[in-house]
């Protein structure tokens, strides 16, 4: 795997609706720019991008939560999203996000039990992207459905894919909508 750039991004929300936060919320964004083997042309078999994947979902999970500065087992929320240049496929998102990139994601964060949401998409440079998030043992806990924006003024060139993994230290701020509190998680299933 061909690594032109790696960037960490760390947010943190100290102030939301006029209110200040007891604690601030935090989410860091560990994203890698690679070269894309399969640019300008079709491949049947994208298991050279799975493989990638798994280094990626070590990588980039293991980096983000280094940003925040947590134990892995603090981690509240994650999601992944890539963004492939004009000349490769949104299939080579997927071979990249799903097969083998949850396990060592999952690691890096201690845990996992929800599924990973993620979002892809073709774009040229300076493209953003969402990084969907939700509660990493439950999926149903609505206090931390959310998405961090990732953008990297030069990438991904139109021979590269950007990958992004996302992690926080808590759900959004402030949040009153009602539904499962992570108190409440039961982590039997990855729903609830």
């Amino acid at each position: 795997m061909e690594i032109r750039k790696l960037v960490t991004i760390v947010e943190e929300t100290h102030m939301e609706g006029e209110k200040k936060l007891d604690k601030p919320v935090r989410k860091a964004a560990a994203i890698a720019v690679i070269k894309n083997p399969f640019a300008g042309k079709y491949q049947e078999d994208l298991s050279e991008l799975m493989d990638y994947g798994e280094q990626l979902g070590k990588l980039l999970g293991e980096r983000a939560v280094a940003a925040l500065g947590i134990p892995k087992e603090a981690v509240e929320s994650y999601g992944k999203a890539a963004i492939v240049g004009e000349k490769g496929e949104l299939e080579h998102a997927a071979a990249i996000l799903h097969p083998k990139f949850g396990k060592p994601f999952r690691e890096a964060v201690q845990e996992g039990k929800a599924i990973i949401p993620s979002a892809k998409k073709i774009g040229g440079m300076g493209t953003p992207i969402d990084v969907p998030l939700h509660f990493k043992n439950a999926a149903f806990v609505r206090s931390h459905y959310d998405a961090m924006e990732v953008r990297i003024p030069d990438a991904p060139r139109a021979d590269e894919i950007l990958v992004a993994a996302v992690v926080t230290d808590s759900g959004r701020p402030l949040p009153r909508v009602g539904g499962l509190k992570k108190e409440e998680v039961k982590g039997e299933d990855g729903l609830r």
